[in-house]
């Protein structure tokens, strides 16, 4: 019997089409205290649930859901590292990367011993290079890192060095991913041969993408080094999990740091793949964002379902999903900092989530992922925001933003008028009427100027579900904090679902099919073998 048929999903469907399903938002708030009884403080983060279409009821059928799924037994087994990912038989251990040997049990304890070892390497090779005692060829010290690598070997430490861009650091930061050539060519033109360090990371160390562009980045320092031994000694660094490949590409092994196939590449910035994080504000700030994270893990761990901050952000998207048809989600972040987190957020859920066959290989009757995508808020609201005020699609959204701006000061900004603290209060006002109009519609419309809004083509319907998260500030803690909320939010979810949210088979076939056809446009295979339009389109380009 699936999910669908149980009794907790029965009695959720029944309960959504006693009413609460159409339920108004603004109805649900002629109750005063419902922003208090609908949120959730842990440390420096705050999530406001309240503008959700959901009931206390809801609540508790939900949670009865969750027990009926066996939640809790499946929290258990994540963080002590038990084979979860049952299609490639191991554990996904992320969150023992952040223990730091605390709060920990099982497998998960048992690895901490390895990760403390490749921690230490890593913080010797951040120390040498920020300190400026890691030369380049010519004698110079490195001044620009540039990594390279794709998906979770590039995403999230993108996406963390530019949240945290006010903290000053003595080297500059650079991202290679695409595979086009454009970025790389255009990012060497701007580079120092004898001052740049190149990191490659790819957890196989053989996809295509990261390996093309390692390969032309070699290209450009032979121009300059003739003694490889040189060039790959002094300006390339590796991280992966397959140490005889690196070795085979030409890493020495006091450049080499690793890491293990229980790492998921959607959950490796918490590894030595976070070494342009450790760059950027020092292992200290590194060890920061692990410290935050582990906060969240041990609250996942421990508090009550009903309590849970991952739990109840993971079972009110299954309510929106599953029972309020509701299947696009945006990521709305108010600070510009925090501009690749929707994309980092992307690749988290959707590529753990986007399946359509349980645990035993069945094809599931309900939907399992929303479509998830988003922009820093005040570039948002002049483009995709029309559609969700006035679309003919319901749409849930998260907001995100920090309640401080401390980096004013610790940057020595001048801001004696006050202006750019004007500026932050503008955002914050711009993130909390963008939630209330979703919510409430015409009905957040001041008196004083309806008048004006008397027509069809001003009409909002409002009654679109959003969260609020609040962080204290945009800081390594903070940021660890979040992340691993939105994990544990989709493991959640994937337990609802009796999905396996750690493989990516989907990801694995098209490098597959890619290699042929690259084999094909170089001529080493027939195209024979190719449909009439993949045909077409090759000899296209050979031409």
């Amino acid at each position: 019997m699936g999910v669908e048929n149980s009794e907790a999903w029965q009695a959720l469907k029944s309960h959504c089409q006693q009413g609460v399903g159409d339920v108004h938002l603004k109805t649900l708030f002629e109750d005063c205290g419902r922003a208090n009884s609908f949120s959730i403080e842990l440390d420096e983060l705050f999530l406001d649930f309240s503008k959700n279409r959901i009931t206390e009821e809801t609540i508790g059928l939900l949670v009865s859901l969750a027990k009926q799924q066996e939640l809790p037994e499946w929290i258990n087994r994540l963080l002590t590292g038990d084979n979860v990912n049952d299609t490639e038989d191991r554990p996904a251990m992320h969150s023992a990367l952040r223990a730091s040997g605390a709060d920990v049990e099982g497998e998960a304890l048992n690895v901490q011993a390895e990760i403390g070892v490749q921690f230490d390497k890593m913080e010797h090779i951040v120390n040498k290079i920020r300190s400026g005692q890691w030369r380049g060829y010519s004698g110079k010290p490195i001044t620009d890192v540039v990594n390279i690598g794709v998906g979770g070997s590039d995403l999230g430490p993108l996406m963390v060095t530019h949240a945290l861009q006010t903290i000053n650091s003595p080297i500059n930061l650079h991202f290679i991913s695409s595979i086009d050539g454009t970025q790389t060519s255009n990012l060497l033109k701007s580079l120092n041969r004898e001052t740049t360090l190149f990191v490659l990371a790819s957890k196989s160390f053989t996809t295509i993408d990261t390996l093309s562009n390692a390969e032309t980045a070699r290209d450009w320092l032979e121009e300059a080094i003739s003694d490889s031994k040189t060039l790959l000694s002094q300006h390339f660094l590796g991280v992966s999990t397959k140490p005889d490949m690196m070795t085979k590409w030409g890493i020495p092994e006091e450049n080499q740091l690793l890491f293990w196939d229980w790492v998921g590449g959607r959950y490796s910035m918490w590894s030595v793949i976070g070494l342009p994080i450790a760059l950027k504000v020092g292992m200290s700030g590194f060890k920061e964002m692990l410290a935050g994270a582990h906060l969240m893990d041990h609250h996942f761990g421990t508090a009550e379902l009903n309590k849970n901050i991952p739990v109840l952000m993971g079972l009110i998207d299954v309510w929106n999903i599953n029972f309020l048809n509701i299947q696009a989600k945006a990521i709305l972040p108010y600070d510009a900092r925090l501009k690749y987190l929707p994309s980092y957020f992307e690749q988290l859920v959707m590529e753990s989530n986007g399946k359509s066959v349980n645990r035993s290989g069945e094809k599931v009757s309900y939907k399992t992922c929303p479509i998830l995508w988003g922009e820093v808020g005040p570039n948002a609201q002049h483009a995709f925001y029309q559609l969700l005020h006035q679309g003919t699609q319901p749409v849930m959204c998260d907001f995100i933003a920090p309640i401080e701006r401390d980096d004013f000061d610790r940057n020595s900004v001048s801001d004696k008028d006050g202006s750019l603290r004007n500026q932050h209060e503008l955002a914050m006002a711009n993130c909390f009427a963008q939630s209330r109009v979703l919510m409430l519609g015409d009905a957040a419309i001041p008196d004083s100027i309806k008048e004006k809004f008397n027509s069809p083509f001003k009409h909002y319907p409002g009654n679109q579900p959003s969260n609020t998260i609040l962080l204290k500030t945009i800081s390594p803690k903070t940021l660890g904090m979040l992340v691993a909320l939105y994990e544990h939010k989709t493991f959640v979810e994937s337990v609802i679902w009796e999905i396996n949210p750690f493989d990516q088979w989907g990801v694995e076939l098209g490098k597959l099919i890619a290699k042929e056809a690259h084999a094909a446009i170089k001529g080493d295979e027939s195209i024979c073998t190719f449909d009439s339009s993949t045909q077409n389109l090759i000899k296209r380009l050979v031409k």
